[in-house]
């Protein structure tokens, strides 16, 4: 390396050196602003902060049952560690349509939102329960200047606009929801998550409110529906199936009690009677009353077969981790909300000083 270049490169970190001096030099001239920023967006911030409503979570795991035999489940887990998925047809178990990994779409469908409306809830220090679309729409906590903005533009709408008259039914139609009722279904997505581990298929409820009660009821409620409704599912052919085995075993014991009945008056009507014309009519109507309790056996036993097929079908679910009443409010982190407020108050302010003192180009390589 030549001469110049060095007396160059020296000549550039002295440069620096006495940047970072100006910078500092320039940080003490200005420190009575960065006392009053600093100390202004401390206060700003504790008001902000503590203006927020608690926020409390419940999280709810279950491990469902998958309609699969054992051989395909051990197959199932062996791909899924190689990073592979296998049908179950091609592996010989029972088809799974509603697979764990779509119960997130369900639980975000609008059916499944508005089905929570109803669900009976009751605040900490409360004692009259209430629906949950009323405890949403009414008795939402929110800070004071969201309060006062949101009441104002309300007063202004309700003057301009007129009253949408589908806001008063009461019923709840998810192929044609009102303003509100959409609103509390957006409100229900974002306190209502479910979540489905790809590897384990753990499905994971995660709830929040700003009751903790409401919070842990919210979510074994919502655990029960689920469970309801994939349950419904599963077993719906085999409840078809059970409900028709039903009808035609009904009908099968009629008809036996009917052959029965017809044997039974022809045979006491004739005991004296020796005729072979009258022994042949007694055999047919015996031949019937056999056939029809032949076939009254088959129905039954279909018909036991059935119930059985529903029991089998329906799926079991194990608890990891029930729904219990939070005792520490999640959020927010006064903490974190304290730090980034005062570090962009520090970054704008020390922005500010390095314009002042015009450093902030050199600064920036301009």
């Amino acid at each position: 390396m030549n001469p110049e270049d060095q007396k160059q490169i020296s000549s550039q970190s002295q440069e620096q050196r006495i940047d970072f001096a100006r910078l500092w030099d320039a940080a003490l001239k200005y420190r009575k602003l960065y006392y009053k920023v600093l100390g202004i967006t401390f206060v700003f911030a504790l008001v902000y902060v503590f203006s927020l409503p608690k926020v409390y979570r419940c999280e709810v795991m279950l491990a469902p049952e998958l309609s699969t035999t054992r051989t395909s489940n051990s197959l199932t887990s062996l791909a899924r560690s190689f990073g592979m998925k296998l049908g179950n047809n091609m592996m010989g178990g029972n088809s799974e349509a509603l697979m764990p990994t779509l119960y997130p779409d369900l639980m975000n469908s609008v059916d499944f939102k508005t089905s929570l409306f109803d669900i009976p809830v009751c605040a900490k220090d409360s004692v009259t329960p209430k629906s949950y679309y009323d405890y949403l729409l009414n008795d939402q906590k929110r800070p004071w200047w969201s309060a006062a903005i949101g009441g104002t533009i309300r007063a202004i709408v309700d003057l301009l606009v007129e009253k949408d008259s589908t806001d008063l039914i009461k019923e709840v139609d998810p192929f044609r929801l009102t303003k509100k009722q959409t609103a509390i279904a957006k409100v229900i997505s974002k306190k209502v998550v479910c979540d489905v581990d790809q590897k384990t298929l753990v499905i994971t409820i995660d709830v929040k409110d700003q009751d903790p009660v409401i919070c842990a009821t919210v979510a074994d409620s919502v655990k029960a529906r689920l469970q309801q409704f994939i349950t419904d599912y599963r077993t719906n052919k085999a409840r078809v199936d059970l409900e028709y085995n039903r009808k035609i075993r009904q009908e099968a014991k009629a008809r036996y009690e009917k052959a029965r009945q017809r044997y039974a008056e022809f045979a006491d009507a004739n005991q004296d009677i020796v005729l072979q014309s009258v022994r042949t009519k007694l055999m047919d109507l015996e031949n019937e009353m056999q056939l029809q309790f032949s076939a009254y056996q088959t129905y039954d036993a279909q018909y036991q077969n059935a119930e059985a097929q529903v029991q089998q079908e329906t799926p079991a679910f194990m608890t990891l981790q029930s729904a219990t009443v939070p005792i520490k409010p999640a959020g927010p982190s006064k903490k974190k909300y304290l730090l980034v407020f005062l570090f962009l108050a520090f970054v704008g302010t020390s922005t500010y000083v390095l314009y002042k003192e015009n450093l902030l180009k050199p600064l920036l390589g301009f």
